[in-house]
């Protein structure tokens, strides 16, 4: 009985989006990828909302109800059929009576299971289309063939991009390189590492008193170049959210000077890489939002770099959905601990595997805690803290690690302005 009420408001919530696009005619911009997704969004939208009259998907908005709602503007009624029922009334006043409406669109699209983004594809039809990252194992593998057949069912969404429309990726990824060999319409790429429409170089992480509270890199586009600073945040993904963000504001004929001082002031979301200010003098590299290989691999590499820790602290927790891959993704990035971290945290069963790999090249079995309880880890962590440590945490969002955050943070008061999944229906659960 649920899944058909489920069904019934996704179709109804469907039907009426698409006779609001048809009836206001947006611009609509869309952003997928296997990482990074919710960070290019939002840099998206503040490198515009200055220009026009634009709205983005609210949090992770990208699944089938969830780009609907958006489109719509309305909230996510979790379980409470009352609320939904309320979203059909509302949503059908929006689709047939509202006269004012954004001129355009951010959203925010991705997949769950096979057909997810051919279903999408079948009714939005975006002038944009950005792309982040198709790596080898992505998350939600578990429910595909292979990861080949999650990489083509993303790649469904460029079927939808109208005929004079731009398809803006990550250079730096071979397949979307080949896949902007194929494709008809007007490519633009941004990279770190090579050489292409819009280039990040000199990536350096920003420090006071020898603690990390930030970075900064340089943006190349044709033969202007223009410093951007992020504060609270650090790693190279940030240089390919800002980098994508610069590409649709070239579409819009915003210069690269106002968009490197508007992400001056743009505020990285929760739970990607946020610098915290953590007890007894320490600092927490806060990744909680969702982790998986290629994300936790470039947080590991970006922990290793940071300079002044007394120790390095990596809490781990399982990445999910990776299917038959799973134990062998969690033993690669055990492999890479020790090479980035004095100490070693896991979180769950499937992050045993990175335990007992990280032993095996090398890592004393002292420094190595395993926890399958999130709340008891951050109790003790407490007590092992010493000033001048600093700590990773990451994990699927399952793992619920920003618990541990939580109990590690100096200003726990303030959790749900820092952290994510701090609303009421995440906290119930």
């Amino acid at each position: 009985m649920k899944q058909i009420f489920k069904k019934f408001i996704i179709a109804v919530l469907t039907y009426e989006a698409r006779i609001l696009l048809n009836r206001t005619k947006p611009f609509i911009i869309t952003v997928t990828g296997s990482v990074g997704k919710t960070s290019t969004k939002d840099a998206i939208f503040s490198v515009l909302k200055t220009h026009c009259h634009v709205r983005k998907s609210e949090k992770s908005f990208n699944s089938e109800i969830g780009v609907p709602l958006s489109i719509l503007g309305l909230p996510n009624a979790w379980d409470n059929p009352i609320s939904w029922l309320k979203n059909l009334i509302d949503g059908a006043i929006i689709a047939f009576f509202s006269k004012k409406y954004p001129e355009v669109l951010v959203l925010e699209t991705g997949v769950d299971r096979p057909g997810d983004m051919a279903n999408l594809a079948s009714w939005l039809r975006p002038n944009i289309v950005v792309m982040t990252r198709l790596p080898d194992v992505p998350v939600h593998v578990e429910y595909f063939s292979s990861p080949e057949a999650v990489v083509a069912e993303k790649l469904e969404l460029l079927n939808a991009l109208k005929p004079d429309g731009v398809f803006i990726y990550n250079h730096d990824d071979e397949k979307l390189q080949s896949v902007a060999n194929e494709v008809r319409q007007n490519c633009i790429g941004y990279s770190r590492y090579t050489p292409t429409q819009f280039k990040a170089s000199a990536d350096t992480v920003l420090y006071r008193d020898d603690v990390a509270i930030g970075s900064t890199f340089t943006l190349t586009h044709l033969d202007e170049h223009v410093q951007i600073k992020i504060m609270g945040s650090v790693g190279v993904q940030n240089t390919y959210t800002y980098g994508a963000a610069a590409a649709v504001a070239s579409q819009f004929d915003i210069p690269l000077s106002e968009v490197a001082t508007t992400l001056q002031n743009h505020q990285v979301p929760p739970g990607r890489m946020s610098l915290l200010s953590g007890l007894k003098n320490t600092l927490i590299i806060d990744d909680t939002y969702n982790s998986s290989p290629t994300a936790a691999e470039s947080a590991l590499l970006s922990l290793k770099e940071l300079k002044g820790a007394k120790r390095k602290i990596a809490i781990l927790g399982d990445m999910l959905e990776l299917g038959r891959f799973s134990s062998r993704e969690h033993e690669k990035i055990g492999e890479l601990v020790p090479q980035c971290a004095d100490v070693l945290i896991t979180l769950g069963v499937r992050s045993r595997k990175t335990a007992q790999t990280a032993l095996e090249h090398g890592m004393s079995e002292k420094v190595i805690f395993q926890y399958d309880d999130v709340a008891r880890a951050g109790r003790e962590l407490q007590s092992y803290l010493s000033p001048g440590d600093v700590v990773l945490v990451k994990a699927s969002q399952s793992i619920r690690a920003e618990r541990i955050v939580e109990e590690i943070m100096s200003e726990p008061e303030r959790a749900k302005e820092l952290l994510v999944r701090q609303d009421v229906s995440w906290k119930k659960r």
